[in-house]
């Protein structure tokens, strides 16, 4: 190995020296996790200082990332961490009507407590709720570290600039994507290995709106394909199983292959 190489690698761990690790972010968000729902939790948050004490070690645990490495924000890091504690009560509020939207959509589920401490589609969604929080009042990496931790163990990809509504449900969840710049209605549910991408990725298209926008009371079946910014899916609409769509679907629609030709079918619902 050259000195030179050895040179090169000093520099770059001296660059990151203050970067929050990976580990570090994971704990972060299970801490957050526990205070909202404490079936996280290893021991009960039962008295007003716990919860405060918690809220305070959240806030600070953030505040610390921020001040030790200052690129993760433009902002001031006591004005952002303040900014996301603020914002722990909507977070909370629309993870919870998540787990509404999850037990009314699936037969399967037996309570509440059981989806989330085993539902994958919960806890993507949750660790998506977190991320884009973050991502809003102009925190860098950690939002992404966060979904791609929940990525990790449930095989669900949400990137934390999307647009997602209250009561989303992810049903089953492996092999979902859903790109940055999508846009989803309330009340929306989607199936495993759906994907909301977009038609070109070509790097100066960054800046644009690349992925669909889905709007409210669409159910998007399993393997199903929505490409591109300009494609819109109109509320109401039933969009069946391994379907690729790159064009807009007006409201109240079904769509669908017929398996005998491979085609693919379009039938209107009544509004």
């Amino acid at each position: 190995m050259t000195e030179e190489f050895k040179e090169h690698l000093l520099k770059k761990h001296n660059h990151c020296r203050n970067c929050p690790s990976n580990k570090a972010i994971k704990n972060f968000f299970q801490d957050i996790m526990s205070l909202l729902f404490p079936n996280f939790s290893d021991g009960r948050l039962d008295k007003p200082k716990l919860i405060k004490d918690r809220i305070q070690s959240i806030q600070g645990t953030l505040q610390d990332f921020l001040f030790q490495h200052p690129n993760l924000s433009t902002q001031d890091a006591l004005e952002v961490a303040e900014d996301f504690i603020n914002n722990l009560e909507p977070i909370e509020r629309a993870i919870s009507m998540d787990v509404e939207a999850i037990y009314s959509g699936d037969p399967a589920a037996k309570s509440k407590e059981e989806i989330i401490r085993s539902y994958p589609g919960f806890y993507a969604i949750s660790a998506y709720r977190v991320a884009h929080a973050l991502n809003k009042i102009g925190v860098k990496v950690i939002p992404r570290i966060i979904t791609e931790h929940a990525h990790h163990r449930t095989g669900i990809d949400i990137h934390p600039g999307a647009n997602i509504d209250h009561s989303f449900c992810i049903d089953h969840g492996t092999g979902v994507v859903i790109g940055e710049t999508t846009v989803i209605g309330h009340n929306v549910k989607i199936y495993q290995g759906v994907t909301l991408g977009a038609l070109s990725v070509n790097k100066e298209d960054a800046n644009s709106k690349r992925h669909p926008t889905i709007e409210p009371h669409v159910v998007i079946y399993a393997n199903a394909t929505v490409l591109g910014g300009k494609t819109t899916i109109g509320n109401n609409s039933i969009i069946g199983g391994n379907v690729w769509i790159t064009r807009s679907v007006e409201p109240y629609s079904t769509i669908y292959y017929v398996s005998e030709n491979n085609q693919i079918k379009k039938h209107k619902l009544e509004a």
